[in-house]
Parts: structure tokens; C-alpha cells; sequence
């Protein structure tokens, strides 16, 4: 399994895409034949050097589908040898998303249950240091 990290310069994220690497290889330590991998480009591109028969993506909402759809309709426009595979979480996980669970953190809340816990200490200290 290969997990890939986007940079997006579109977005302004937390933690940089070395932190980003850093927490998930931290996280998924313990799990054999898994790699995390930083890439810059389409998903498809990396996909393809990664020689990737397929592509996991995540499904939360309803509202997430539609954009989802459309990407994996472009990504199989792109690379037709590249399935997208979707997968639903279970019902109690639908609604964590990384800005509530920031906004938790911020707001001095606990964030134990929904993230590891790895990440957990870098986000606390991330806002820690934000407000010095």
C-alpha cells in the first residue's frame, strides 16, 4: 500500500507536507508493506509511477460523492488502466473532518478520539506555538 501526500499550493495547511509525511509514516509504523510518499502533480501521474492498478479515496458524505465522482471520471479519462475504489467509513466516523477537529484543538477540546495519537501531540503543540 502506498499512501501519497500531496502538496497542494492551492490549500493552506497546518503542517507542512514533511510534517504531513512524518505524522502518517509515524502513525502507520507498525502496519507492514506500507509506504508514504510525498508527490507534486496530477494523482494519476503518481499513480502510474507508482504502478498503482488502483486508487482509494474516502466517501464521507453525500457532498463529498459528486466532487469525487467527477475526479474519478477525469482520473479514468487520464489513466483508463486506473480504477478509483471509494470507501464509506463507519457511521459513528461520517462527520470528523481535520477542520473540526482543529477547531477542537483550538478551542482547548479533546481530540483523542479522532485522530492518533502521535497527531494528536503535533497539532497541540502546532496551536501552542501559533499563539506565542
Amino acid at each position: 500500500l502506498v499512501i501519497g501526500v500531496a502538496r497542494d499550493s492551492t490549500q493552506q495547511t497546518l503542517f507542512s507536507l514533511e510534517e504531513r509525511v512524518s505524522l502518517i509514516k509515524e502513525a502507520t509504523g507498525k502496519i507492514n508493506h506500507v509506504h508514504v510518499k510525498p508527490f507534486e502533480g496530477l494523482l494519476v501521474d503518481f499513480a502510474k509511477k507508482e504502478k498503482a492498478k488502483a486508487m482509494v479515496r474516502g466517501l464521507r458524505a453525500v457532498s463529498d460523492f459528486e466532487y469525487e465522482f467527477q475526479l474519478a471520471l477525469m482520473n479514468r479519462k487520464l489513466e483508463p488502466n486506473l480504477e478509483t475504489v471509494f470507501l464509506m467509513p463507519r457511521e459513528e466516523l461520517t462527520y470528523i473532518s481535520s477542520r473540526l477537529v482543529k477547531e477542537i484543538a483550538r478551542l482547548g477540546g479533546d481530540i483523542d478520539l479522532f485522530v492518533p495519537p502521535n497527531v494528536a501531540k503535533a497539532l497541540r503543540s502546532k496551536l501552542r506555538n501559533a499563539q506565542t
